[in-house]
């Protein structure tokens, strides 16, 4: 899919040249078709059209993978804390770079680490050339595991993971803990929505990050869930 997605936007203005003095619209309506074909799977996250994206893992019994974004931040430890229960914490290379005592700590407590870009640039990452996602990457923590900011790609971000040996984790789940401070919400945004073998996303760094995810991770036991991290065998890229 990703290869017929890139030659049909090479192919696209090339059409709309032949066509314009015949039938500009329908050149035009092929080059917008082209645009939509690749912005579609750049912007909307977990869509494979470019490349796999691991969206759920293979269950043993009613298991969940909670990830969690964006540190590490001040509130690690409280989270850490309050944590009785495995995660990956998906990191910013700048700020494990600043905090790595925060780093250790994670890992002392039995939790993963995964990478999740250098700076985050979160509005521009999804447009960034060849070089910079490489930067991107590579700037971030060494692990198998990389988390695009927003959960954005473009068609370069596969070719750069794959020589690298790394995967794309995407979510099943997500709470949108980062939109408001009504917790209760975020419970009822994931709760529901779980399933055994879901992955499911949170984030760190704001006032409510750690009550919000300890509320999380207690509905979720009290149904029966527990949660694990699994390893590369057990991934998958579709439910």
């Amino acid at each position: 899919m990703r290869r017929v997605i890139l030659v049909f936007t090479v192919a696209a203005p090339i059409v709309l040249i032949a066509l314009w003095t015949r039938a500009p619209l329908i050149g035009i309506g092929i080059l917008a078709l082209s645009h939509a074909l690749l912005l579609y799977p750049t912007l909307r996250p977990n869509v494979q059209w470019l490349g796999p994206v691991i969206t759920c893992f293979e269950p043993e019994g009613n298991e969940l993978w909670l990830t969690i974004d964006d540190g590490p931040t001040d509130d690690t430890l409280a989270i850490l804390d309050a944590l009785d229960v495995k995660a990956t914490f998906f990191v910013k290379g700048m700020l494990a770079r600043q905090r790595p005592e925060l780093i250790r700590a994670i890992v002392e407590r039995g939790h993963s680490i995964g990478n999740h870009s250098d700076t985050h640039p979160s509005g521009t990452f999804w447009c960034l050339p060849p070089g910079s996602i490489a930067r991107q990457i590579d700037g971030g923590v060494s692990s198998r595991w990389f988390r695009a900011p927003v959960g954005m790609k473009n068609p370069f971000v596969h070719p750069a993971l794959r020589r690298r040996g790394m995967r794309l984790i995407g979510w099943s789940v997500r709470g949108f803990d980062t939109v408001g401070d009504d917790i209760e919400r975020v419970v009822r945004r994931i709760v529901p929505r779980v399933f055994p073998g879901a992955i499911v996303v949170m984030h760190q760094g704001r006032a409510i990050s750690a009550r919000c995810i300890a509320r999380v991770v207690s509905e979720l036991r009290a149904r029966g869930y527990s949660f694990v991290i699994p390893d590369d065998a057990r991934l998958k890229t579709k439910r």
